[in-house]
């Protein structure tokens, strides 16, 4: 069962970078894109018929998880076109309405879940009963349904790629060519790696928590099974709301304070205080499982029926050592934690990608883009192993105090290299505005378009009635197709 749950992130971890390697080699998104929605429409419809291949079902499973891993390692070539079609002051609001869609599919997925849940295990069978769609396979198939949509829209004709962000930076550097624009801008290596291993630390912390959730209320709160699945139903709901308003929160902050301000002191310090309100201070252990039978009391000689439908476990279980000497986690402290990841974790995982993109400059991301995505599948591999082996031996303190410093030593190292984490303005040295010729954007029907640059001037008035012309000027110029751009500048 851990293979087939580690099958999905490991084969999005390995593939990512590869994807990205592929992306920037042919210079377009299309085909990684076009081929990885391919394999996860073959791979959906694969594990949704599963009940056609009853032997070996499970090395069936193992197989259509782990392609549609590797299909998922798309997200690494979406990023990096993002990255390359978006302006340096469009970028944070485009990331964090990506990273917004993502959540809303983690909403409805679960959603959706439940909507056909009334099909029930036997639902409906076609073809001879070799397609069983059910509550089982419903969702695999509707997913099958929509990659082909997705795959229709990225075919060509209904898909046009532009890349703005090295045209941007060309005509502000002067230069002549994209190339020879990110050729001449080295990257900042330590900023990046940085921002890959905080990655990392964020995914990895989250990735914990969402995995050790249920079991976690179950052990502290003496919860049952169904208890816990629906309170923590109701508290993800809610989470998700607050994930939700931040996400449309994050770009209005950043325009008030610095990015990196927003990313250590909104997004990792709060995850920090997450982390470590969740370290126990109950006066006393909690309760210790117990075996109860709802029709036999456990009292006299009573001889207690063991049949599984028939036995509720609440509490710690005996079989942890240290559910016996450990403080209990309290309720309050659970809830307030868990809005504090809520908050944090969305200012992070957006003000991170948001960064690294610009860190990197107009270059093609697709390989660090793999990278961080990598980084990211390697924490949804270890969340697993590690409450497996840390709080299944060890308890709470251990958990969530290594967690606590692991966070914190990602949010001081974060401190100690927030100079790297100021994007370069990549400003030519005559530090100038551009406008347009003509306020005319139909294309002019030349190989060549040119456009008149001036100085700035020093009126911030006139700079402001100046900024719509300064901008229509700018984005016909970064869409522009011709193949060359003649720039006139004018002193002071």
């Amino acid at each position: 069962m851990g293979l087939i749950v580690a099958a999905n992130p490991l084969g999005q971890m390995i593939f990512s970078p590869l994807f990205g390697w592929w992306s920037n080699k042919i210079g377009s998104i299309r085909l990684p894109l076009l081929c990885s929605l391919a394999l996860f429409t073959f791979a959906s419809g694969l594990y949704s018929s599963l009940e056609m291949r009853p032997d070996n079902v499970k090395y069936w499973m193992l197989i259509s998880r782990f392609l549609i891993g590797v299909s998922s390692a798309n997200i690494a070539v979406c990023r990096s076109y993002l990255s390359a079609a978006t302006r340096l002051s469009e970028r944070t609001k485009a990331v964090s309405m990506v990273s917004l869609a993502q959540v809303l599919g983690f909403i409805v997925g679960p959603g959706l879940q439940t909507a056909v849940t009334p099909l029930g295990n036997d639902g409906y069978t076609f073809l001879w009963r070799g397609f069983v769609f059910n509550m089982y396979t419903a969702c695999g198939w509707i997913n099958v349904l929509m990659s082909i949509g997705n795959l229709i829209m990225f075919l060509p004709g209904l898909f046009e790629e532009h890349k703005i962000a090295a045209r941007e930076i060309m005509i502000k550097q002067g230069k002549t060519s994209e190339r020879e624009t990110w050729k001449a801008i080295k990257p900042d290596y330590v900023s990046a790696w940085t921002l890959i291993m905080a990655f990392f630390v964020l995914v990895f912390n989250f990735v914990l928590l969402e995995t050790l959730g249920t079991s976690l209320t179950m052990d502290q709160f003496a919860w049952s099974n169904h208890d816990a699945l629906y309170y923590m139903g109701i508290l993800m709901s809610v989470g998700a709301i607050v994930a939700l308003a931040t996400f449309v929160a994050i770009n209005p902050l950043c325009k008030i304070f610095p990015e990196h301000y927003v990313l250590i002191w909104g997004g990792f310090s709060l995850m920090v205080l997450g982390r470590v309100l969740y370290i126990p201070w109950g006066d006393g252990p909690p309760k210790i499982a117990e075996v109860y039978n709802d029709t036999i009391p456990l009292t006299g000689n009573a001889t207690i029926d063991y049949e599984p439908n028939h036995e509720i476990f609440l509490g710690c279980p005996k079989t942890q050592q240290w559910c016996e000497v450990t403080p209990a986690l309290t309720l309050t402290q659970f809830i307030i934690g868990y809005a504090f990841t809520s908050i944090g974790y969305p200012i992070g995982v957006t003000l991170i990608q948001t960064i690294f993109s610009k860190v990197l400059g107009p270059r093609p991301q697709g390989v660090w883009m793999g990278l961080m995505t990598g980084a990211g599948c390697l924490s949804r591999v270890l969340g697993p192993v590690f409450v497996g082996v840390i709080y299944t031996r060890y308890g709470t303190y251990w958990t969530f105090g290594f967690t606590s410093v692991m966070m914190f030593i990602a949010m001081i190292w974060l401190l100690l290299s927030k100079n790297r984490l100021i994007p370069p303005s990549f400003e030519s040295p005559l530090t100038t505005e551009m406008q347009t010729l003509s306020t005319n954007k139909v294309p002019i029907p030349t190989d060549e378009a040119e456009y008149k640059v001036t100085s700035q001037n020093d009126d911030d008035s006139a700079l402001e009635e100046d900024e719509e012309n300064i901008n229509n000027a700018l984005n016909t110029a970064l869409c522009s197709d011709k193949n060359n751009i003649t720039i006139v500048v004018a002193g002071r």
